[in-house]
């Protein structure tokens, strides 16, 4: 199958690359599946939630343990169960990112990460109770000076 995507012109995928999201992503209930697509350049942390439905919508995402190595989400049990699976740690998790100008301005949110199960395709945005994440991460808190991916 072919899509037009905001970033990356065409892209072919098969059924199988498509997340499906039961509740769509937050503020876009409507919007149930996605494709993950990586920046070339993003070194494998820097990704794209693209909709299948709609081509000029898309989500720029960051794996979040390559800024903060000792992030441990912990999701509900029912968020566990609608995914497939017993523990958080089973799962891949990514947070949604908002680029600005300059990039260090940038925000990434560890607060509401995006869970996939890599297994069946199935995903959920949610909101962490535990753990000391905001919503709204500048990147220069993770990387002093250093230019970052996002």
């Amino acid at each position: 199958m072919q899509i037009r995507t905001k970033y990356f012109g065409q892209v072919t995928y098969e059924a199988g690359d498509v997340l499906h999201f039961q509740n769509g992503l937050f503020g876009f209930e409507q919007e149930k599946q996605f494709l993950l697509l990586p920046f070339a350049d993003g070194g494998g942390t820097l990704l794209c939630f693209q909709s299948v439905a709609t081509p000029e919508l898309a989500f720029v995402a960051m794996n979040p343990f390559s800024l903060k190595p000792d992030y441990a989400p912990l999701l509900q049990k029912a968020e566990l169960e609608s995914l497939g699976v017993e523990k958080s740690q089973d799962l891949s998790f990514y947070a949604l990112c908002v680029v600005r100008s300059p990039v260090s301005e940038s925000t990434v949110n560890l607060k509401c990460p995006v869970a996939v199960n890599e297994d069946t395709g199935a995903a959920l945005q949610t909101i962490l109770e535990d753990g000391d994440y905001e919503m709204r991460h500048r990147l220069s808190e993770f990387r002093s000076g250093e230019a970052s991916p996002c």
